[in-house]
């Protein structure tokens, strides 16, 4: 018997998000990259009826301030949930561990610290090919995916 493949939305019930508003924290470095994510993800939320006057969009210049961004956001008491959104692409240093390293823990802090949901969007990939994949290509976009978890986490 085949099984059909399904889209992490078809698998999902999503609840309504009309009566939500959002916070979204976009990185500026691979901008290829992180501005696909950004559109999947805003194209999600208003799908699922996020009016486009409560989606905020704040840019920090790289990974590493995501963190400081998110923080910012989840000071102001009107957003049902923050998303974060980047792209690391590993190079030949070790500058890649330690971004995707940091990133990681300050968003979990976040969210042990916080009453506001922030959702993890960040794209840690081996090269570009497997960033485009991810962000809209045959992988699907990890940002609509965000988009999906930030309502439901709004509505737990």
């Amino acid at each position: 018997m085949a099984t059909e493949l399904k889209t992490a939305e078809e698998k999902m019930q999503v609840p309504d998000a009309s009566n939500m508003c959002f916070g979204i924290v976009v990185s500026e470095w691979n901008p290829e990259i992180t501005n696909a994510l950004l559109k999947g993800c805003v194209t999600t939320l208003e799908k699922y009826g996020a009016d486009p006057e409560n989606i905020h969009v704040k840019q920090v210049p790289g990974s590493f301030e995501l963190i400081y961004g998110a923080r910012q956001l989840t000071r102001n008491d009107s957003y049902d949930a923050v998303i974060v959104l980047g792209s690391v692409i590993r190079g030949e240093t070790p500058h890649f561990d330690y971004i995707c390293q940091g990133v990681t823990y300050g968003i979990a802090r976040l969210n042990t610290t916080n009453d506001i949901p922030v959702v993890y969007g960040l794209l840690t990939t081996d090269n570009l090919e497997q960033a485009q994949e991810r962000a809209g290509g045959s992988l699907g976009n990890k940002g609509s995916e965000c988009a999906i978890v930030a309502i439901k986490m709004a509505k737990f």
